[in-house]
């Protein structure tokens, strides 16, 4: 959690691109401009929202992976 706070915390990112520069992969882009990241080798998930035009980074469900599944991560938070 903190590769990812301190990744986060220095990030400017504009746009899903720039996420995806940074973490690849690991992870995925759903609505309302929410990122999910899977942390730990996937053992994780972190769901945010991100506020491009301020640079500011909403998190909105911190979890294991088995605590993520039930959950509706469009709506959480």
């Amino acid at each position: 959690m903190q590769a990812w706070f301190d990744a986060v915390s220095d990030a400017r990112w504009e746009t899903p691109q720039d996420i995806r520069r940074s973490f690849g992969k690991t992870v995925d882009f759903i609505r309302d401009n929410r990122v999910i990241f899977d942390i730990g080798g996937n053992k994780y998930r972190l769901i945010a929202h991100v506020g491009y035009r301020h640079s500011i980074v909403y998190i909105k469900f911190v979890g294991t992976h088995a605590e993520y599944d039930q959950i509706d991560p469009e709506t959480i938070g």
